[in-house]
């Protein structure tokens, strides 16, 4: 053989085993690899007792996931949340409901709010993933495959409170929580001007004002911002789900976030207000795309803190 064509074999034998490994990798291990992303938030009035708030996105829980289900299941007690803020995907398969009741059962009696994904209402379907990279998926009209009411009962018997459209108030040590949520933006199933005006009739006394969002597409993060939520809350990104490790921007977001927020806390601006905005890259996967390679699947605890003199309003991370 040439040297030039040893060369190239040679060459072409690396990369792809490069290309195994990474998938070995993405497929076997880093899909398990479940992450907690902790962040404070200095948000709330001066001499507020703190907030605990478990972040859940994503989930796409199909019945034979037991890993994701026990990770899931242990958050109650390593995190002991004061608040929980579920932003949809619950559901990745027809019969996923059973492994979101072992999951999510130790929440029972953690207050908090919900929003619908479209994967809460019907089963995925095989895509071709490079299609992603063409701009967000499009839909046609669809028919409800999955049992909704049933998840809806489920997460309500927890005791959080579904806000579709619409918006709703708790009180958490004293702390009272604001907020307005939007149905599935991707399939267009939001109504921004039902959930402000739902918002509006809560009254302007709350300590802290939260937006709760699926799909963080950004007529909704900016409807929010004008509405005066303090923070911002999504999923449906995936974090990208496939990224360049240690890149700071993703692949794809399936949506119209700028590339470098689709996954983390990061801050939104919008008419002269910035508020920061926490995008959960999720604790699943469609069944029909089972990997993660540079983005592990998560779940966020955001502690909300009492403002101080030197904090600004947007917050700061503590990692």
């Amino acid at each position: 053989m040439r040297p030039a064509a040893q060369t190239a074999f040679t060459a072409l034998g690396a990369v792809g085993a490069v290309g195994v490994a990474a998938g070995v990798w993405g497929v076997g291990i880093e899909r398990y690899l479940f992450t907690l992303r902790r962040h404070d938030l200095h948000v709330l009035p001066p001499g507020s007792p703190s907030v605990t708030v478990l972040h859940l996105s994503d989930a796409h829980m199909a019945p034979w996931q037991h890993r994701k289900q026990r990770w899931i299941a242990e958050i109650a007690d390593t995190v002991q949340p004061d608040l929980v803020i579920n932003t949809g995907d619950n559901l990745g398969h027809q019969d996923g409901l059973g492994g979101i009741r072992a999951a999510f059962a130790p929440l029972r009696g953690v207050p908090g709010f919900f929003v619908h994904g479209s994967n809460d209402k019907i089963a995925p379907s095989a895509r071709n993933p490079f299609k992603y990279f063409e701009g967000p998926s499009t839909h046609v009209d669809f028919t409800p495959s999955l049992d909704t009411d049933a998840l809806d009962d489920f997460l309500t018997g927890l005791g959080e409170t579904l806000i579709d459209n619409t918006a709703a108030s708790i009180r958490v040590g004293g702390v009272r929580i604001n907020a307005l949520g939007v149905d599935d933006a991707h399939r267009e199933l939001d109504d921004l001007d039902a959930a402000s005006a739902a918002f509006r009739a809560l009254g302007d006394d709350a300590s802290v004002r939260l937006g709760v969002t699926h799909a963080p597409y950004q007529r909704v993060l900016n409807a929010f911002t004008d509405a005066g939520a303090d923070l911002i809350l999504a999923g449906h990104t995936h974090g990208g789900q496939v990224r360049i490790p240690f890149a700071k921007k993703a692949l794809v977001s399936n949506c119209d976030i700028p590339l470098d927020q689709a996954r983390g806390l990061t801050r939104w601006s919008h008419d002269g207000r910035t508020v920061p905005l926490n995008v959960s890259a999720g604790l699943g996967h469609s069944i029909y795309a089972p990997v993660r390679f540079g983005c592990r699947p998560e779940a966020s605890v955001l502690v909300l803190r009492a403002r101080r003199a030197d904090d600004s309003p947007e917050g700061r991370s503590a990692g």
